[in-house]
């Protein structure tokens, strides 16, 4: 079974580094595509409003995010590819040092 899990995180509120970083994301790197799928993420949409990213990932049994995050630091494109978003984004009010896509928590769900 999936499971699903919703992130966030705020860009720098530039017009320019906004229209920047939506562009980079028309074409994300295939290295960095292959990052994300092969750590079992199996779907990811990002969304934004004003400078507020909302990122909803479905993953499969394989993924975690410990795994992934050593992976990330073991794949040089990848850290070229999160140094270089860093010119746009900027932590959300409560993140620790460093710390870019915090978990959101669930607190309504409609079950039809």
């Amino acid at each position: 079974m999936n499971k699903r899990y919703c992130l966030t995180l705020d860009l720098i509120a530039d017009e320019g580094l906004i229209a920047e970083y939506e562009e980079m994301h028309r074409k994300v790197w295939p290295e960095i595509i292959d990052s994300i799928t092969v750590a079992g993420i199996e779907d990811m949409e990002i969304y934004r409003a004003g400078t507020r990213l909302f990122m909803i990932m479905e993953v499969n049994d394989s993924f975690s995010f410990d795994k992934k995050a050593e992976m990330d630091a073991g794949n040089e494109k990848v850290q070229a590819w999160e140094t270089l978003m860093w010119k746009y984004q900027q932590a959300v009010p409560g993140a620790r040092p460093g710390e870019k896509w915090i978990m959101m928590d669930k607190i309504f769900e409609l079950k039809a």
